[in-house]
């Protein structure tokens, strides 16, 4: 269970509505989605990669199996968070050597090339500097699961200014956080149309199917807000990704955030 937690380095304050995409090798040492001399077979493949939109508390959370190393890097997994369609940060992090040694030990028939031989000093990615980029790593109770956390700090204060002008709204609409939220059951979208047409607002769980849509309705120019009852929906309470759909004479557009559920 990797957390990571998404920081604005100007104010320190989470930054929600960011979408974050992690991949990273397989047990086996193995990436999806390329092939080489040593990563043969994989290409047009897409597993170990995904994304989720941070929520409230700037928190997204994936589930996911410990990464395997191969030879000349430590074991690590890539993140990217995007702040818009006009910025993004890449990275990486790593875990504590002796913790995943033994999480490695621990799975013999899962891992069986044992420990990880690389040192943070004999990466080259990480030998000029680690401490910002190493995430915590706890075993669980049940004995088969462990939980990962990091915080990360990018450019921006808050919701960045540049969600305004994300060329996926071509400045068609502007879509306002939900409110409540976090919420319970119900909470109202509110969003602002600059010129008028079809609007659609679709629900998404966080394993990415589209579990309802709301409304689909001709609306003018000016400020709405359209009500999601969960109840109403048949939907349990949980975290969900809200789009809205603008289709009018200039195209169709579409913009998501996340609405958090109270606990």
């Amino acid at each position: 269970n990797l957390k990571l937690k998404i920081f604005g380095v100007n104010n320190c304050l989470p930054m929600p509505n960011l979408r974050v995409n992690v991949w990273h090798c397989s047990r086996e040492g193995l990436y999806s989605g390329y092939s080489g001399n040593n990563n043969p077979g994989q290409s047009g493949l897409t597993y170990l990669r995904g994304y989720q939109f941070t929520d409230a508390n700037g928190e997204a959370e994936f589930t996911t199996i410990f990464p395997g190393w191969y030879n000349g890097r430590i074991c690590h997994i890539h993140f990217q968070v995007y702040v818009s369609s006009l910025y993004a940060a890449v990275s990486q992090l790593s875990f504590p050597i002796d913790t995943k040694n033994a999480l490695y030990a621990a799975n013999p028939s899962l891992y069986p090339d044992g420990a990880d031989p690389m040192t943070f000093s004999t990466d080259n990615i990480f030998s000029n500097g680690y401490q910002f980029q190493l995430a915590t790593l706890t075993p669980n109770a049940d004995g088969t699961s462990y939980d990962a956390y990091m915080e990360v700090a990018i450019n921006g204060s808050g919701v960045s200014g540049l969600l305004d002008y994300a060329p996926e709204t071509g400045g068609q609409f502007k879509l306002d956080q939900n409110f409540p939220n976090p919420y319970s059951k119900t909470t109202k979208v509110p969003f602002e149309l600059i010129n008028g047409g079809e609007v659609m607002l679709e629900l998404w769980d966080i394993q990415g199917k589209k579990v309802a849509e709301i409304a689909e309705q001709e609306m003018p120019a000016g400020k709405h807000e359209i009500e999601v009852n969960l109840d109403s929906l048949g939907l349990p309470s949980g975290n969900y990704a809200y789009q809205l759909q603008v289709r009018n004479k200039n195209g169709t557009f579409r913009q998501s955030k996340l609405m958090t559920a109270a606990q």
